[in-house]
């Protein structure tokens, strides 16, 4: 779930930097740790081997089902936890190894949100289900990272960098900007577009690095949670710029599921964005 935590810090205090990036790193590890679908053992994989039985949350938990049945709730469904079943059979390798529509309609029984019943004490998943925080789990280490960054170094400007999902705490003490540079999705060796960004977040959701070719068609890695396929003619890379990185994250995410409403639905919303086709 987490990627590679990077920070740039608007200081020469190599001290001030060690402290901040060892807050930063251990902060990433532990959420990592508690919440990663690739990790045995912690909390997501309990939940998702409980075969229908409760498994007791604490707060944090509880806090991060609540933002994902918001999420589910403002996107009509479309935004949903329990997807990520469906990589089962989807790969997105660049290969043209589509799933049958047995397989999809095999697998589309254990999606489903409103399955999930959960409370402030536990969440009880049914049998053949599974919890996927992918979609928020990044960003929600991103604005982590940043809050105990601002609380460290209230004075001090730090860019909190997640494989492109970032935070900028406040703004530099010179008042410039931080240029920060939006990835081609045509290219991992060439910049799209660059931004100056003073203080907030930034995040980009795209299909450049996974997605299916068959046939001249292109199958981007978003899926639709109802039919349990890829989302028709939707954007190939969409930057979003709000307050918060996690908000920014969920906005973009949304954007590339509205298909070909992409610039619509960001209109609509009043925010900064960098929508490609």
């Amino acid at each position: 779930m987490a990627s590679p935590c990077e920070l740039l810090i608007d200081s020469q205090d190599q001290k001030l930097a060690q402290h901040l990036t060892s807050f930063a790193y251990a902060e990433c590890r532990r959420i990592e740790q508690k919440y990663s679908r690739y990790l045995g053992g912690n909390l997501i994989d309990q939940i998702n081997k409980s075969k229908g039985q409760s498994v007791a949350i604490d707060d944090e938990t509880y806090r991060l089902l609540e933002f994902a049945n918001t999420c589910y709730e403002i996107s009509e469904g479309l935004f949903d936890i329990t997807s990520g079943v469906l990589r089962k059979i989807w790969k997105f390798d660049g290969s043209d190894n589509i799933p049958t529509k047995q397989q999809v309609k095999a697998i589309l029984p254990k999606v489903g949100w409103p399955k999930v019943k959960y409370n402030q004490q536990n969440i009880r998943l049914p049998e053949g289900m599974e919890l996927d925080f992918g979609g928020i789990g990044k960003e929600y280490a991103v604005d982590n990272v940043a809050k105990i960054c601002k609380e460290q170094a209230p004075l001090t400007s730090v860019v909190v960098n997640f494989g492109g999902d970032i935070q900028v705490t406040r703004s530099r003490a010179n008042q410039q900007a931080w240029l920060i540079g939006i990835e081609s999705f045509k290219s991992q060796l060439k910049t799209q577009k660059v931004l100056r960004i003073y203080q907030g977040g930034l995040a980009t959701s795209g299909d450049a690095k996974r997605y299916l070719l068959k046939d001249g068609i292109r199958y981007g890695h978003i899926l639709n949670p109802k039919t349990g396929y890829p989302i028709e003619d939707s954007a190939r890379s969409v930057t979003v710029a709000t307050d918060h990185c996690i908000q920014a994250g969920l906005l973009a995410t949304l954007a590339l599921l509205q298909g070909p409403n992409a610039d619509g639905f960001l209109q609509q919303q009043g925010v900064k964005h960098w929508c490609y086709r």
